[in-house]
């Protein structure tokens, strides 16, 4: 029986490639600390652009991107990242 395959060697070394890279998320555009505990809501966690549940590629560097624990829960399964809240320029 195959065991998880987020666990395996090749999706590890996709995680610790992206992270070398130290780019922002890609969601909201903000640093992403290494040094997080990983449960921690601000930490680096690989997204797929074509969420896993819709045919994406779990190792496919191209369908890889970095963002935050929350950012990325917070996107779900959506092909687009949600958008944010834009405040109007006055009080109506």
């Amino acid at each position: 029986m195959p065991g998880n395959p987020r666990n395996g060697r090749p999706y590890r070394r996709l995680v610790a490639a992206l992270k070398a890279r130290g780019l922002p998320c890609w969601i909201c555009g903000h640093a992403i600390n290494p040094r997080l505990d990983a449960w921690h809501r601000l930490s680096f966690t690989l997204d797929h652009i074509q969420p896993l549940s819709l045919g994406g590629d779990l190792l496919d560097p191209a369908n890889a991107r970095p963002a935050h624990r929350a950012c990325n829960s917070g996107r779900g399964n959506r092909t687009r990242p949600p958008r944010s809240q834009q405040r109007t320029s006055k009080r109506w």
